[in-house]
C-alpha cells in the first residue's frame, strides 16, 4: 500500500517544507494542490529530491456548477490549465467535485446539477485527450449540496458517461453521509478510482470513532490497488482554514507519521 496526503492541509507554506515534513513522515507520495502558477519541473524535483510521487491533485477555487456561465467558464479554463499541469507532472489523477462551502443551490438544485454533469464530462473530455485519468470526490452536506453519498456518485457516473472518471469517497466525509461507509465501499466496487481517510473528527487515524479496520477490508475485497491519501486537520474550528492556531503543521505531521504506522501495520 502507497500512501499520501494532501498538500494543502499544511496551510500553504512553501513545498520544500511541506515536502520535508511528509518525508519525516514516512510517506510515499502527495496529492498536489492545483497551484497552476508553480513551475511544474520545479515541483517534480523538490518531490525527487524527498523521494515523492505524485499521486493526484486538488482543485483550487473552480466553480463548475455555478449558474452564472462567466463563472463556469472561469473554472473551465482553471481546468485546462490543470489538465496541462497534470500530463507536465506526468499525469496524476485529477480530482473534481462542487464547489465547497456552497451547501444550497443559487438557481435551482435541477439546474446546477445539470451544469455540474456537464462541466465533468468537459473536464474528462480534455482529461481523455492527454490519456488522463479523473475522480470525482464525494463531499458532506456541511460542504457541499452535491453528491454527498456513494450510491448518487453512482449514478452521477452514468450521467456523465465518461469511461476515465470514477469516485472518490472520503472517509471523514462518508462517517457524517454513509450508513455504512465500508459497504458503500464495496458497492463503488471498480468505480472507486481514489480514497481519501480522516478519522470521523478529521485528524488522525486511531483518534475518533471511524472502524478503519472495516474500510481497508472493504478496499480488499474490490481489489482497490491505488494510495490512501490522508487529508488530517490538526483540532479546532473553522473546517475551512487548515491553520488552527501555533504548531498545528507539527500536530499534522505527528497524525501522518500515526496513521501511515497503522495502515501500513493493519495491512501486515
Amino acid at each position: 500500500m502507497k500512501i499520501g496526503c494532501c498538500t494543502w492541509i499544511f496551510g500553504g507554506e512553501p513545498l520544500a517544507d511541506t515536502a520535508a515534513r511528509i518525508k519525516r513522515a514516512d510517506l510515499d507520495g502527495v496529492e498536489l494542490f492545483g497551484d497552476i502558477s508553480l513551475d511544474p519541473q520545479e515541483v517534480l524535483a523538490v518531490l525527487g529530491d524527498h523521494g515523492l510521487e505524485v499521486f493526484s491533485l486538488t482543485p483550487g477555487d473552480a466553480d463548475i456548477s455555478h449558474p452564472d456561465a462567466a463563472v463556469r467558464d472561469k473554472a473551465h479554463d482553471y481546468y485546462r490549465r490543470l489538465v496541462d499541469f497534470a500530463a507536465a507532472l506526468g499525469g496524476p489523477l485529477i480530482s473534481c467535485h462542487g464547489q465547497v462551502t456552497r451547501i444550497a443551490p443559487i438557481s435551482t438544485q435541477a439546474e446546477e446539477d445539470a451544469h455540474l454533469i456537464t462541466s465533468t464530462r468537459a473536464i474528462c473530455e480534455l482529461a481523455a485527450a492527454q490519456g488522463q485519468n479523473v475522480v470525482f470526490e464525494i463531499l458532506n452536506r456541511y460542504e457541499t449540496h452535491q453528491i454527498r453519498t456513494v450510491a448518487e456518485g453512482l449514478a452521477f457516473l452514468a450521467e456523465v458517461g465518461a469511461d476515465n472518471l470514477k469516485l472518490l469517497p472520503d472517509a471523514y466525509h462518508m462517517n457524517i453521509e454513509e450508513r455504512d461507509p465500508a459497504a458503500a465501499l464495496r458497492r463503488a466496487g471498480d468505480k472507486l478510482g481514489l480514497y481519501h481517510a480522516a478519522d470521523s473528527n478529521r485528524e488522525g487515524i486511531g483518534r475518533g470513532h471511524t472502524d478503519f479496520l472495516a474500510q481497508i477490508a472493504a478496499l480488499s475485497d474490490i481489489g482497490y490497488e491505488g494510495p490512501v491519501i490522508l487529508e488530517t486537520s490538526a483540532p479546532g474550528p473553522n473546517p475551512f482554514s487548515t491553520d488552527k492556531g501555533e504548531g498545528f503543521r507539527a500536530i499534522i505531521e505527528k497524525q501522518l507519521k500515526d496513521s501511515a504506522d497503522w495502515l501500513r501495520t493493519a495491512r501486515a
